[in-house]
């Protein structure tokens, strides 16, 4: 019969690669052969679209029918080809114009009956597409307010096969989306709610201010997850071009709500000490899908009682704290997801967590023990440590407890500084900056840096530690409206780092 050609769009991690799906029609016995590496959901698609081209109204070729989809050598997963699929095989026929299918991405799964059914990573897919160049792009209805975030594409939604057709003769218009819009998103609690704990309050404004990763250690109910919850309340909002990374990153793994706006707010995950390897930094059968570290991009992922989790998963940790992002290698191939997070960790300082440290009836070596389980590699990447202690009063003068908006205002004033000095160089936040470029073109004075020279000579402090000392002691110096760090300034990331867990 025929020859036609239609577009999709494959994803592999939240990268997305425009796929040229090629329909021949004619000679052989009846049958659908698909080739171009489909997985399984794809492969059963040849049922799907034979049922819905049917049930919507049109003939179904009675000959043999082979789908090419190129690049031949990209694996496929997913059944958002579908659309694409009936169309190609449409256009073999003369059903549909392959003049109306230049240029234009059709995404979406198809019901027996010809309904179009929401499809996962549709923002990806777009992105992906508006790369390479595509005018046009076709999504179910329920993806639209999604398709709205990426710019640079007319967008349409559909609701069945004989709607898209209908568009493609000319006869029917499909909905466009509406004007796109932030979000704000609930406010966290109040850091004035915390009792006391000046220490990890400081801390906690440090590690807001420069990016950095910070453990809370104290017995149970001295405060640690009240601060971890209010954390977040201390970062700016997201930039756009990180609000849509992280919207990708949600699409890819079915967590964006359909309610056409971009969220700006930093997330805040929080897996449960008995999480899967999978669930952590990402994983499952097929392409691998993103985990919590993936999830928490630009945002906080907060470890309650980290040493229950076990120094496997806590290990599996340290790539995506340096690198900020994970690769998961599979028999499919390897995919990359952004996780560039803030890890806030806690932890009980022993197994009995007494409320109070003389209560305690754990042996030194279990101490040590359960605590070890934070390994050394782990906490070298760890930039601040702070003890919680237990409280002693339940009343305390409003004076003394600051607001998350007076402690966010600090914080704002410190991003900014640093963004001023590291402006034109591709970097935030102190705690993104290279170490070298901390030592090379911002080098302190010797002085500012002896204390770091005498730990390095002592064995008590590693490379990796000097330079994240450093990244500290400049956000303490944007805290306090100075230039650059001095010696004492350079202790005090050196006392917050220096701390022992017990």
């Amino acid at each position: 019969m025929g020859l036609a050609r239609a577009w999709s769009v494959a994803l592999h991690g939240v990268e997305g690669h425009v796929i040229e799906i090629e329909a021949d029609v004619g000679g052989g016995l009846p049958g659908v052969h698909l080739v171009g590496l489909p997985d399984a959901a794809l492969h059963e698609s040849k049922d799907r679209v034979r049922a819905a081209v049917v049930n919507s109204g049109r003939n179904w070729p009675n000959e043999r029918i082979v789908l090419a989809l190129s690049p031949a050598t990209l694996r496929k997963a997913g059944s958002g080809f579908d659309l694409a699929l009936a169309c190609a095989i449409l256009g073999t026929s003369g059903v549909v114009a392959q003049g109306a299918l230049d240029g234009t991405v059709l995404l979406g799964e198809l019901a027996l009956d010809g309904r179009l059914r929401p499809v996962r990573g549709v923002l990806p897919c777009l992105l992906a597409a508006r790369t390479a160049g595509m005018r046009r792009v076709v999504v179910p209805e329920a993806g639209l307010e999604e398709a709205a975030l990426v710019e640079g594409l007319d967008v349409y939604g559909a609701t069945s096969l004989t709607d898209v057709l209908s568009w493609l003769h000319g006869d029917r218009a499909l909905r466009r989306p509406g004007p796109v819009t932030d979000v704000g998103g609930d406010e966290p609690p109040d850091m004035a709610d915390v009792l006391g704990q000046d220490d990890a309050r400081q801390a906690c404004e440090i590690a807001a201010a420069g990016g950095h990763h910070l453990l809370l250690i104290g017995p149970p109910g001295t405060g640690k997850t009240m601060l971890a919850q209010r954390f977040v309340g201390l970062l700016p909002a997201l930039q756009p071009d990180e609000a849509l990374a992280l919207a990708a990153v949600r699409s890819v793994a079915g967590r964006l709500p359909a309610t056409g706006a971009l969220s700006r707010v930093p997330p805040f995950v929080a897996p449960h000490h008995s999480s899967s390897m999978a669930a952590l930094v990402g994983g499952g059968s097929g392409i691998a899908r993103p985990g919590a570290v993936s999830l928490a991009h630009r945002g906080v992922l907060f470890i309650d009682e980290a040493p229950e989790m076990g120094a496997r998963m806590l290990d599996a940790l340290r790539t995506p704290l340096e690198e900020g992002e994970v690769r998961l290698a599979r028999a499919e191939g390897t995919v990359r997801y952004p996780a560039r997070f803030q890890l806030v960790l806690a932890a009980n300082p022993c197994p009995c967590a007494p409320a109070h440290d003389r209560d305690c009836v754990c042996p030194s070596l279990v101490r040590r023990r359960y605590l070890g389980r934070l390994s050394g590699p782990l906490l070298d990447r760890v930039d601040l440590r702070a003890r919680l202690y237990p409280v002693t009063a339940l009343t305390v003068d409003a004076g003394d407890t600051e607001s998350t908006a007076t402690v966010r205002a600090r914080v704002l004033s410190a991003r900014a500084a640093a963004g001023r000095r590291w402006a034109g160089l591709g970097w935030r936040t102190n705690a993104e900056v290279p170490g070298p470029v901390l030592r090379t073109r911002f080098a302190l004075p010797g002085a500012a840096v002896r204390p770091l020279d005498a730990g390095l000579r002592a064995g008590e402090l590693t490379a990796r530690g000097a330079d994240r000392a450093l990244r500290v002691a400049w956000t303490l110096s944007d805290l306090a409206g100075l230039d650059r760090p001095d010696q004492e300034l350079v202790e005090t990331a050196l006392f917050f780092r220096d701390r022992r867990a017990a």
